[in-house]
């Protein structure tokens, strides 16, 4: 469930933090996962990206629909490669005390769809992507709304 679903009433769109519109419900996997799992995953769940966790659910990567393109070009069979051996490494996250201007900055400055929240251990603990965002400023600029 995103947050900003249950935001009630106007607010200070500046005022607002990355634990207000983050997806708490969060599609990830570990290192070990296969490309293949990775792959069907991304493409039924409408996903541009799925986070690489370790054991421990600290953040490692992230692997992509780019990263998963590039394994089939290189001529890697999805279903032998694992998400350690593809992923993007060392993925961008935001604290869940991030404020919302900052997290909008992230994104444009990184051209990301989506980031990833993590608490002070580095674990993740939900995504913001740039529609919750938009959907934040608009129930919390909106006096009264209809969704």
């Amino acid at each position: 469930m995103r947050r900003i679903d249950i935001m009630i009433g106007p607010k200070d769109f500046s005022t607002l933090k990355a634990e207000q519109f983050m997806e708490s419900a969060v599609s990830y996997y570990y290192v070990e996962d296969t490309g293949e799992r990775l792959a069907t995953a991304i493409a039924e769940g409408g996903f541009g990206s799925v986070p690489i966790l370790a054991k421990d659910g600290k953040v490692l990567g992230i692997v992509s629909e780019f990263d998963l393109l590039k394994a089939i070009m290189d001529g890697k069979e999805l279903s032998k490669v694992t998400a350690g051996e593809i992923m993007t490494q060392g993925a961008i996250s935001v604290a869940k005390d991030t404020p919302a201007l900052e997290v909008i900055q992230l994104l444009q400055s990184k051209h990301l769809i989506r980031v990833a929240v993590v608490d002070a251990e580095s674990r993740l603990i939900g995504i913001v992507a740039r529609r919750d965002i938009l959907l934040g400023y608009i129930r919390a600029t909106k006096r009264l709304w209809t969704f």
